[in-house]
Order: C-alpha cells, then structure tokens, then sequence
C-alpha cells in the first residue's frame, strides 16, 4: 500500500504509481461525462425556456448558468483541506440569509421566500440545502463518538429546518428533513439513534397537514382523489401538464404555433413542471435525455462515495446524490401525478438562478473531492471500509427503478390517453361562434314551398360579426369592415373598445344578402357572417296549426334533444317540431384560439354548416286551399263565438294525408324572429283556440258517425242479423227514460238504418249487444287511442267503459250504453279518429295516417319515409251490409247531398250534442269515401253550429271530393323516390 512519507525516507518510485493514475484517468474520464450530463441538463432547460418564454428569459438563465460552470470548474480543484471551511461558511451564511428572509422577504403565495436585489432574487433556502449537505458530512464524518455526532446533526438540521417552515417553504422543508434523514443513514449513525428518531416523526407526520398552505392542501388532495375528480386549482394543474405530455407526443411540437399558446395554460411551466413543458415543446424523448442525465450524475456521486476518502467528503458525494435523486423523484413523480405536486424543481432544468447556482457549485464540490480524495491514502483500506457511507448505490438503484417505472407511466399515458388529452388541450384554447344551419324546406307533395328559410328565400337578413380583440388588433381590416357595413370606423372602434377584451363577437350590422356577400368575399380576419335564423311560411294560416314554427329551444326541448347549444332555434311544434332532427340540419362554427383568461387571440378553423334536409308532404296544396275555403265559409255562416271546424282528406290506401284544414288557425310568421309579440297574444287569446291543431288535438262527441262503429260490433255480434228489419219508431224507452229519434221512422233493417241515422235502431242495437262488444269493435277501429300521425301533441280522444268511469267516480247506466250507440256519452274523438275508422270499414284495413312524404336535398333524388304497412281487419269479410248503408245514406239517404257528384261516394253524417256548445248548435259532422266501390279518398269535416244553411258540413266534403273528380292525377301524383335501404 502506498502512505505519504515525510522526512527523509525515500519516496517511492514513479512505477508504482501508474496503478493509480490509471484508476483516477477513469475517474476523472466519469467526472467529465457526469459534467456533461449537468451541462445538457442546463441546455435542456435553456431550450424550453426559449420556448416559452422567449430569448431574454432563457439568455438571462444561460448567463447564470455560465457563472455556474464557471464555479463547478472552480470547485472542481477543491481540496479536502478546505471541505470544513466550506462547510461552515456555507451553512452560517444560509442561516443568516433565512433570518434575513423574515424581516425583509418578498412574499408570493403567503410566503416568504425570496431577497429582492434590485431585478434580481435570491431564494436562500436552495444555498441551505448546500449548506446544511456540507455541515452534515463534516459532522457525521468526524471521528466523534456516535452520540455527539447525532446530536450535534440534529442541532444543526433543526436551524434552517425551522427557519424554512416559518417561511413557509414546505417543499424546501421536505427536501432539507430527506437530506437530513439521509445523511444519518448514509453516516452510519447506530440504529438506537435513529429507530426513536423515525418513531417521533411518524407520530408528528399528520400534525404537519395543519402547517400547510391552502394550495398546497389543494396539491395533495388533488394527487388523493385524481386530476380529473379534483375540482380545485391543483387538479387543473396537473391535467395541464398531462396535457402538455400528450401535446409533445414523442418528439415535440416546438414547431406548431398552436404550441405556443398551449403553453400559457400550464402553470409553473419553468420551475415545478419544467419536465412536462420540455416534453410538450420537445417530447418525450427530450424529458428521457434529461431523466437519463440525472441519473448519470446520480450514479456518478454515488460511485464518488464509495471511493472518496475521508468519510466526510465521501458524505458529500453520497449526500448530493441522494439529494439529485429525491429532487428528480418528486418532481418527476409530480409531473405524472404519481406523485402530489410539491413544489420541487427538476435539477439544474427548472428555471431558478439561485438553485441553479447551487446545484452546480454542490455537483462542483463533490467532483473536488472525489478528485482530491482519489490522489491520496490517509487511511488503511480495512479502516475506510468500515466509515464508508452505506446504502448510497442502494437508493441510487433504486431511484434508477422508480425513475424507469415512471418513464413506463408516461408511455402509457401518451399511448392510452394520448389523443384523447390532446384534443381536450385543443378544445380548452378554442372557443367558436355558431354559424347557423340554414333549415331545410317543407314542401307538399308537388313540391310547392310551405316552409322555408328566410335566406334561402331572399327575404332574410345577415348578422355581421367582428371578434373585437382580434379586429382592433388589425386595423386595415376594421375600415374594410366600416366602409362595406356602411359604418364609420370610429363608431366601430369605438363600439369594439367597449366591450371587455374576452368577448367572443359583437354583431356590428345587420345586412341584406349582397352585403353580406360582399362581407364574406372581402375575407377580413375577425369578421364572420351568419344568418338570422328566421322562418318565412309562404302560405301564412292556411298550414299554421299543421306546420308549427320555429323557436328558441326551452328546457322541455333540450329534454329531447341532450346538447343542444344554448339559443338554438329548433321546431317547436307541428310538422317542424316532429321533424326538427331533419330539418335543422347541422351548424356551423367559426372557432378563435383564446389564451387561458379567454381573449381571443388568433382565428381556428371555420366548419360550414351543413342545410337541414328537405321534407316532401304528402299534402296537396290546391285541396287544402279548397277544403279550407269551404270550411271557412261553412264557419262563417254560422253564429256565436268560439266555434270550431275541422276538416281532414286521406288516401285509404296508405295513408297519405292529402290535406288538414283547421279554424280557426294562425299565421306561424308571427314567431319571425323577430317575434310579432302583439299578433301572437292576440292569437293566443282569440276565441276558438286558433293555436290547437283540431284535427288531432281537438275531441268531440262523433255523434252518429259512431254508428259505423256500433254496426260493426253488430255484425260481429248479431244479436240482429243485418237484414232484418226491426220496429223502429219515434222513440225508445229503458227504465223509465226515454230516447227520442230524430224523426219518425218504420221498420228498418241495418244498411236501411245506417243511409236514414235511425237512432232507435242503435240504442236498441247497443242495448241488445252491452258495452263490451261496443267497446271491443271500437277498440278494433282506432277509437280511444292516437292515430299514429307523424304529428307531436296527437289526442288519444277518449272511450269510457264501465270500469273507467267506475274508477273515476262516475256510474255506467243502461243509458249509458243506449246513447253510446249514437256516439254520445262516456265518447270523444278527433276527426282523425274518425276518419281512419271510416277508411277501415270501406277497405278493410287500418292504415296510419301520415303527412311526411320523403326526405331529401335540392338537387337529389328524394328517399321514402318508412311508413307502417296497412292492418287488415280480421273481420274485414262481414263488413258488406255497413258499406252498403254508407253507399245508401248518399244515394237516398242523409248525405243525398252528395249524390251529384261525378263519382259514387259512400258515407255517414252526425248531429252531435256538445255540452260546450250552446243551445241549438251542435258539432256537424259528415265522413264519406269514393270510388265506394274501391276507394281512394276519404274526407271526414266537423263544424260547429246549426248545421243550417251554409253552415252545413256536407258542401265542405262534396267541394273536397269534386275537387279530387277534377284533378285526380295531378293531385295523387308526386316526385320521383327511391325507397329506404335497410
């Protein structure tokens, strides 16, 4: 072994030195890697400094740094023999400048941590961490017995400890109790020392939570329940540097300009998530480069202690190691949320000149000694082992460990959450103005407009948007938007200045069509065009009820249809409220790129809106203008307010609703918008419920229409066969109440009672068969229940039986059945109702009505709406001697006044009794077929009144019915379709 010689003995010769040389060439060829390793940590936060924060920032770190270098090259030739001078000085001096903290610190987030030298600061608890590292390794490596050195390290630890959590600086506390805690392990302090040590500061670790600041119980509680659970400020932070991890992906997106902006969203992005910033600017391939150089430094201390003599440089060397690696462990652990967020910068990355400082100076240290410690043998090999600091290759193997299970996490983010955090990183920067879908038409079956956009219609206006950050921002562009808007551009300055800097767009006119083209060629940055969603109906009431509007969605409709955005305009009632999903079609937006307190500060991508699809009725327009002019003139013809009248066409075969007529009715184009308020009160508070659809949402007593419905259960249940005559008479009596006709009348059998409406016939007909087989035959035909028809709001009508009235607290007599057989009672339909069991009873099947046709684009071929195929009736084959007392009721019967038509017509009439009516008015009905031998129309109308003169039903029919002799083919004809697929 070699020893140093003093005196005159010889000193040996320089062969026996080469061994040595060799092994400290070796060390100093690590010294230098580990060196490097420092020097591309500091490049790597230099560049994600210029990054985010520009050249100045970054040029004012990099001059630091080079002070840095400058002092590790420096220390670099450290002796040993200085290493307790150093020591000393530096601890006192980190003292000294803790105190110092307290009377005149700069306070940041409740706490004191920083000297202000003019521009500069100084964060002396980062020179306590040399400081204190330097002390313990002097104390615990001295030749002390072992309880002197415990506790005059504990004494000196509990100064700046205590110093550092009257700041409060928890995150500096943490790093200085691991050091601390770390040093008496490495120093192989006896365990009877540290066992009672670690007991104590288990049972005082809850105490601690009081001392926390209210961020930094954010922190925690955010790392406890999760980023995305964590509703606090700290959750938003740390879902930003995940977003920033899967923003950078592998290799970074420095070049995106996007990247930029994303940036101002991560907190902290040069000091405490430094490492998710480098990866969102340079990937995740740069934060590998700077984990793997962390660990070669790691690595490089701690081999250092273990060869290091004496005991208290090796202290050094091991201490600064397990401090690089409990620094990168918790920031890197906080990056990822493995770990909370505790405030702990990423070594020699994060920005910080005093930490910086530090850290190079301590790396420069501990090189000097490793270097100085290598040239010299003080001690016998058997006496080093025994003091050299123990575990220290343990905890830098296990750092390594930790730190590659966290490289695994952060592949695993990027690989299952990557895209999906990407996007939500987009999404938070992109706010976007909506541009309107334009609605699509509603025609009927010919084509012919019955609803439509106002700007496909010409008649629509424009609204001329301006996002005022950004058009202030451009000031060629705001006098190209004055002068085509027509505005004075100081107005328009004025006007964007006025409002707050975050609002997303003013509307600064409200233009024609041309105007607005020319807006929208004129392609100024900032200004975006809409139009106004405004509904023009070219044929104002003569559809009102059927068609519906247009309006704001409420609450009820945003039930219906989950994401509908704030303010949309959607239908809200008739064919546009049922078939709104078609027609409205999808917006539109214009997105602007905001910073992270909402000022809009570059325009996004602009999506067109997608036109709503046509809808092709099954309405003819020319037999709704023909059935409405006669059921308003059989209106008008009577007398008293309130009255009501409905009128309805149908194809039997299918369905094919040909018109609805309902009065009376409204102009939807009061909706606008603007809204015609006063017109729409007006509307709503005009007698007759102009606002109610009457067809399917208006219920009367049939009267004897029903008696189709009672022939039926007769014929299905003959207690009567249908060609027997039966007496007849004036009147029927049951139970000591009488039931008068209508007029006097013989013997008659079925057909002959359904052509003349014999009422005795069917009270005595309903009593005979009892209310079930009544109730069953009406249930079969529809009675009681909706249609079906593709229209929102549809009345079920209503058909009492014994146990619903029973249930409802009513009582069903014998009467109740009698009058039951003429359509009074326990009974209320709507038109449609009776229109659909009409059309049953002359086809034999049950069809649903419907009004959408086909839905399509201008330009396309149209596609077929699914409609249910029609339900024969089982009993179809009986129902012969009904139809041929409709057929009788036209040729010699009550509607006679259709036997001059063109065409046969078969048919039935009613005269019912409504309690809401006034004496002498009733509910006038009439519901006819034709062809009655093979019909394809059927026509059911109901008007309130006498049912006198021109009040009566039967011209309204007949007009629908000679209309359909005169325009048969055109009528029925449609545009081509295809028929759905699937």
């Amino acid at each position: 072994m070699l020893v140093v010689e003093h005196g005159d003995h010889p000193v040996p010769e320089e062969p026996e030195r080469e061994p040595m040389r060799r092994r400290d060439t070796r060390g100093l060829a690590f010294d230098l890697v580990a060196v490097l390793a420092a020097v591309a940590l500091v490049g790597l936060g230099l560049a994600n400094l210029y990054a985010v924060d520009g050249l100045e920032m970054a040029a004012r770190q990099a001059a630091l740094a080079g002070v840095g270098v400058v002092v590790l090259v420096a220390l670099w030739q450290f002796r040993m023999r200085v290493l307790t001078v150093l020591g000393w000085v530096a601890y006192v001096a980190a003292v000294a400048l803790l105190a110092t903290v307290h009377v005149a610190g700069v306070t940041f987030n409740g706490a004191k941590r920083w000297i202000a030298f003019g521009d500069l600061t100084f964060q002396p608890s980062e020179l306590a961490k040399l400081g204190l590292l330097l002390a313990l390794a002097v104390t615990l490596g001295s030749s002390r017995p072992a309880w002197q050195r415990f506790t005059f390290a504990m004494v000196l630890a509990a100064v700046p400890i205590s110093l550092t959590v009257l700041q409060p600086d928890l995150s500096t506390t943490l790093i200085l109790l691991a050091l601390t805690i770390t040093m008496l392990i490495i120093g192989r302090v006896p365990a009877r020392f540290l066992v009672p040590l670690f007991g104590a500061a288990a049972i005082a670790a809850p105490l601690a939570v009081g001392l926390l600041r209210p961020y930094q119980l954010q922190r925690l509680g955010s790392f406890l329940v999760g980023a995305e659970e964590s509703p606090t400020s700290a959750g938003w932070t740390l879902l930003q540097s995940h977003i920033a991890m899967a923003w950078g992906s592998l290799f970074g997106r420095a070049d995106d300009p996007l990247t930029g902006l994303l940036a101002e969203y991560l907190p902290e992005k040069e000091t405490d998530l430094a490492l998710a910033s480098l990866v969102e600017q340079y990937g995740l391939v740069a934060a590998a480069c700077a984990v793997v150089a962390a660990v070669v430094l790691i690595w490089r201390l701690a081999l250092a202690a273990r060869a290091v003599r004496p005991a208290a440089g090796a202290l050094v060397a091991g201490g600064l190691a397990v401090l690089f690696g409990v620094e990168v462990i918790v920031s890197a652990g906080g990056n990822l949320g493995l770990l909370p967020l505790a405030g702990v910068p990423f070594p020699l990355v994060s920005y910080g000149g005093t930490a910086l400082l530090v850290h190079l100076a301590a790396l420069g240290v501990a090189l000097g000694v490793r270097r100085d410690g290598a040239r010299r043998r003080l001690w016998m090999m058997s006496r080093w082992r025994s003091r050299r600091p123990r575990l220290v290759r343990a905890i830098a193997l296990a750092v390594t460990v930790l730190l590659i299970v966290f490289g695994h996490s952060a592949w695993t983010l990027l690989a299952e959450r990557g895209p999906q955090l990407a996007a939500a990183g987009e999404d938070q920067m992109t706010r976007c103005i909506r541009i309107p879908a334009q609605r699509g038409a509603i025609t009927d079956r010919h084509g012919a407009p019955l609803a439509l956009s106002a700007s496909v219609a010409d008649a629509g206006t424009y609204e001329v948007r301006a996002v005022p950050n950004i058009v202030l921002s451009r000031p060629d562009d705001l006098a190209g938007l004055a002068e085509l808007t027509g505005r004075p551009a100081d107005e328009v300055r004025t006007e964007l200045e006025g409002v707050p800097r975050t609002t997303l767009s003013v509307v600064v006119a409200e233009v024609p069509r041309a105007v607005a083209d020319a807006v929208t060629a004129a392609g100024l940055t900032g200004v975006v065009v809409t139009p106004t969603p405004r509904r023009t109906y070219p044929t104002g009431s003569l559809l009102g009820p059927v068609l519906g509007f247009v309006g704001i969605a409420t609450p009820k409709e945003t039930d219906r249809w989950p994401g509908l955005p704030s303010g949309e305009f959607v239908g809200r009632a008739g064919l546009e409220m049922q078939y709104d999903a078609l027609l409205r079609g999808v917006n539109g937006r214009q997105c602007v790129y905001v910073n992270p307190v909402g000022v809009p500060v570059a325009m996004a991508e602009r999506v067109e809106p997608v036109r709503g699809a046509d809808l092709r009725t099954s309405l003819d327009l020319g037999l709704q203008r023909q059935l409405t002019a006669s059921l308003e003139a059989a209106l008008r013809a009577g007398t008293g307010r309130g009255r009501v009248a409905a009128a309805v066409a149908m194809d039997p075969r299918d369905g094919q609703v040909l018109a609805m007529a309902s009065l009376p009715s409204y102009d939807n184009n009061v909706f606008g918008p603007p809204l015609d308020a006063a017109a729409l009160d007006a509307a709503a508070k005009a007698p007759g419920h102009p606002m109610l659809e009457k067809v399917t949402q208006a219920a009367l007593p049939p009267g004897s229409t029903f008696k189709l419905v009672v022939a039926t259960a007769g014929v299905l249940h003959p207690v009567f066969p249908p060609e027997r005559a039966i007496p007849t008479g004036g009147s029927f009596t049951l139970g000591g109440h009488t039931f008068g006709n209508w007029r006097v009348m013989g013997p008659m059998n079925l057909v002959q009672s359904i052509a003349w409406s014999n009422d005795v016939y069917f009270y005595k007909l309903a009593n005979a068969l009892g209310p079930e087989p009544l109730i069953e035959a009406a249930h079969a035909l529809g009675v009681g229940s909706p249609t079906g028809i593709d229209l929102p709001g549809e009345s079920p009508g209503y058909l009492g039986t014994p146990e619903s009235v029973t249930a409802a607290g009513g009582h069903w007599y014998g009467g109740s059945t009698v009058i039951l057989g003429i359509g009074q009672g326990y009974l209320q339909t709507t038109p449609l109702q009776n229109l659909r069991w009409t059309a049953g009873i002359a086809t034999g099947q049950m069809v649903t009505p419907r009004l959408g046709l086909a839905t399509g684009t201008e330009g396309s071929t149209y596609t077929a709406l699914p409609a249910p195929a029609p339900s024969p009736l089982p009993f179809a084959d009986r129902l012969g001697p009904i139809r041929e007392g409709m057929r009788g009721a036209v040729t010699g019967g009550t509607a006679a006044a259709l036997s001059g038509l063109p065409i046969p017509v078969a048919g039935k009439t009613g005269t019912a009794q409504d309690g809401s009516l006034p004496d002498g008015s009733y509910d006038n009905w009439l519901s006819a077929v034709a062809p009655a031998d093979n019909p394809e129309l059927v026509v059911t109308a109901v008007v309130q009144g006498s049912g006198k003169g021109g009040n009566n039903v039967k011209g309204v029919v007949a007009g629908a019915f000679q209309y359909y002799a005169d325009h048969r083919e055109e009528m029925l004809a449609t545009g081509p379709m295809q028929q759905p697929t699937g």
